[in-house]
């Protein structure tokens, strides 16, 4: 029996689908958890892949660029733009995650050295507030994204609403506190 795009659209998603997603998004943010703060890097000199940071802003300022493009194409009802540009947006997003995993496998966690207390305070507000955001982001993309290639187009504009916004801010704030760190070295 064949479904017409109304029936996909209007079909419930299957609670063990998005408990699947929700469990690989808690045991990716579990494993960079890990990885960040407990596992010791494999070049402490930093001399291997040095560029993998500054890698990380340009992927994280073009997935800006691309999510902002898809906002702006829907809005005007570019649909197929739309899409390509937050499959753009998904594609670097994992590039930078590759990159992000292979830094922090190599290098470890890089301490912020900025002086003062409201410095400070901005730095690990910011930072506090972009990993907190990254663990709900990352759930809430990939079911967005199996909403929309499954046809359930109601579904996906209602928790796209969530997610437009949370995503970008994690976007702008991981090239912001690379900027921090950078200058505070």
């Amino acid at each position: 029996m064949t479904t017409t795009p109304h029936q996909r659209a209007e079909a419930r998603t299957a609670p063990s689908i998005i408990l699947a997603i929700v469990a690989v998004s808690l045991a990716a943010s579990l494993f960079l958890a890990w990885l960040v703060y407990y596992h010791q890097p494999a070049d402490v000199a930093g001399t291997h892949l040095a560029f993998l940071p500054a890698m990380d802003t340009i992927f994280n300022t073009l997935c800006t660029i691309f999510l902002l493009m898809g906002y702006s194409f829907i809005r005007t009802g570019r649909i197929q733009a739309h899409r390509n540009s937050m499959f753009a947006a998904f594609i670097v997003s994992c590039l930078f995650l590759a990159a992000y995993v292979t830094n922090k496998f190599l290098h470890g966690d890089m301490l912020f050295h900025g002086q003062g207390h409201a410095l400070r305070t901005a730095y690990f507000t910011l930072l506090i507030s972009h990993i907190l955001l990254s663990v709900i982001a990352l759930p809430m993309i990939l079911i967005t994204f199996f909403l929309s290639l499954t046809g359930r187009f109601p579904a996906h504009r209602k928790l796209a609403r969530w997610t437009f916004p949370i995503w970008l801010y994690v976007s702008v704030t991981g090239v912001i506190v690379y900027a921090m760190l950078s200058n505070y070295r």
